[in-house]
């Protein structure tokens, strides 16, 4: 049976970093909101499942649903080889993968740094002090995080966590393509001092088959309804 994923069908927002994983493992899925009643199928999980998730992403795998993308990509690299088999650096990708969902979040406030419930126009004025920020300060942090990471990988710098691939990597990969849409000018500047961080960028982007996905209309284009949201006032 295929995977059934579960998220909104307009954005590629967190469900991305799971489209990502099972396209690089040929993975069997149904994107089902995209689909033909394929919302009302997401409420009435949503509404009626034992373990309810709090939101979507989730995927059912037969009878098993589970919710957060750091939870779900624990359960497709176990049984797709997007992580160690070790329990030590199953967890080590797992950490990083927490850490880049966190990364994830104070990226999305940036835009809405008040309330989701506002728009984006009822809380520029704070938002143009959170993304000043979070340009100049934690896409740093973060990243230079993610390139100490890579060169101290004991396997080589090509990626994360050990000498293949994992979900971690297709992960920064997309915080990268998202961030560089968000915030080109910091970006830019960024990545002139990440040249491990760039490099797996494009390593990954290169892949087979997620440069089939990318070239695909299963790739939903970046918008200004998901995370990473161009406002170019907000290019710090």
């Amino acid at each position: 049976m295929p995977y059934e994923l579960y998220y909104w069908p307009g954005i590629q927002g967190r469900g991305e970093f799971v489209r990502l994983a099972l396209e690089e493992a040929g993975a069997d899925y149904v994107d089902v909101a995209r689909g033909p009643g394929g919302m009302s199928a997401m409420t009435r999980l949503m509404e009626k499942a034992a373990h309810p998730p709090f939101a979507p992403p989730f995927l059912k795998d037969g009878e098993t649903l589970i919710g957060q993308t750091a939870a779900i990509l624990l359960y497709l690299g176990a049984r797709h080889g997007l992580a160690p088999k070790d329990p030590e650096g199953g967890l080590w990708t797992h950490q990083i993968q927490l850490t880049l969902s966190d990364l994830v979040a104070e990226a999305h406030d940036t835009h809405h740094p008040i309330a989701t419930s506002l728009y984006y126009e009822d809380q520029k004025q704070e938002a143009r002090r959170r993304a000043e920020d979070f340009c100049r300060n934690r896409i740093p942090k973060f990243l230079g995080w993610c390139e100490t990471i890579l060169a101290r990988n004991p396997a080589g710098d090509a990626h994360l966590v050990g000498g293949t691939v994992t979900y971690a990597d297709l992960s920064l990969f997309q915080v990268v393509e998202g961030l560089s849409y968000a915030f080109p000018r910091a970006m830019k500047r960024a990545l002139r001092d990440l040249p491990k961080v760039a490099a797996l960028r494009e390593a990954v982007a290169a892949r087979p088959r997620i440069r089939a996905y990318l070239d695909s209309d299963r790739r939903i284009p970046f918008n200004e309804e998901g995370i990473f949201r161009h406002y170019p006032e907000l290019d710090g």
